[in-house]
């Protein structure tokens, strides 16, 4: 995981050759380790920082660990790893489980081996999305597997397009996709059902009109980049309200509904072939991260974009 990555501007790449090294960076944040293999003693950690989170991928090392977390705008604790082993406060923890706080929180840990896991810090200036139901307790959960997976591969491919790519982390809107990418993940991990709430008035046909007004901020601004938060401000209504309309109407997350109506829009364009490049017919949607576009795209439609074009160049002949 740390071998691959290489320190950048927006890339902090720290390695430990020996507990000692890492002592000052721990007293800094009010831990402190008691080694259980100082021979083999071997911790790295890769910092990246998003507009409203700060995320700290960490190789640890055997130890018994006492630390307070203080998070008042909440974080989480990802296994990065499917070999952890850990135990907190004497329960026993493996990489089915993942940790949230929201506050303070006194906490003991042992780590009978070396681990690889992430914290997540969020700004508390980042709007609520329903994650952390109670103050100040460090809560443990059993994670959807597949939620999971994608949210470390999500991390892991924002380590390494920092540590390759780090002039994209100095545009605000790039770095916001990127954090919207991760909260959607991360609503997906706490597994936030909306309509589980009984006491919302969450009929039928307001789903349906909060969907068409969806619909028609999405064909009104077909560039621009579309953020739970703002969304559901734009709407007055809250994150889980808006999350929880779209997947009762379209069986689908928010993010996953746009997304598929501006590849549909995208395909659309390149079929009309023409002068018209990928690129060009990608941004016209609000796909501003080609890479990511393209691999939706042939996810989605079992071709590449250039395909898809060049069918629609070919059909826009003149036959003689």
């Amino acid at each position: 995981m740390f071998d691959s990555l290489a320190p950048s501007s927006a890339l902090q790449l720290i390695r430990f050759a020996d507990v000692d090294a890492f002592r000052p960076a721990e007293s800094m944040e009010d831990a402190r380790s008691i080694p259980l293999d100082v021979t083999n003693f071997a911790a790295a950690r890769a910092i990246v920082c998003l507009p409203a989170c700060r995320i700290i991928v960490m190789r640890s090392f055997a130890r018994i660990l006492d630390t307070v977390y203080r998070a008042p705008g909440g974080m989480v604790i990802l296994p990065m790893s499917d070999d952890l082993r850990a135990s907190s406060s004497g329960i026993d923890l493996d990489s089915r489980f993942f940790a949230a706080l929201r506050g303070s929180d006194e906490c003991h840990f042992v780590e009978p081996q070396t681990n690889h896991h992430a914290l997540i810090f969020f700004s508390p200036a980042l709007r609520d999305r329903g994650w952390f139901d109670r103050a100040d307790t460090l809560l443990t959960r059993i994670a959807d597997r597949t939620a999971l997976v994608h949210a470390r591969q999500l991390l892991l491919d924002i380590l390494r397009t920092a540590s390759v790519e780090p002039h994209m982390f100095e545009t605000t809107e790039v770095a916001a996709h990127l954090q919207e990418g991760l909260l959607l993940a991360f609503d997906d991990l706490f597994r936030i059902d909306p309509l589980s709430d009984r006491c919302a008035p969450f009929q039928g046909e307001r789903s349906a009109k909060l969907v068409q007004r969806i619909d028609d901020y999405v064909a009104a601004y077909p560039t621009a980049p579309i953020y739970t938060a703002n969304l559901a401000d734009e709407f007055g209504v809250s994150i889980r309200t808006l999350s929880g309309a779209v997947t009762k109407v379209r069986g689908m997350s928010l993010h996953q509904y746009i997304r598929l109506k501006r590849l549909w829009s995208t395909r659309a364009r390149l079929l009309k072939g023409g002068s018209a490049t990928v690129a060009l017919c990608a941004r016209a949607q609000g796909f501003h991260h080609l890479g990511e576009f393209a691999a939706a795209y042939r996810a989605t439609f079992q071709e590449a974009p250039s395909d898809t074009l060049a069918r629609g160049r070919l059909l826009m002949l003149p036959t003689v």
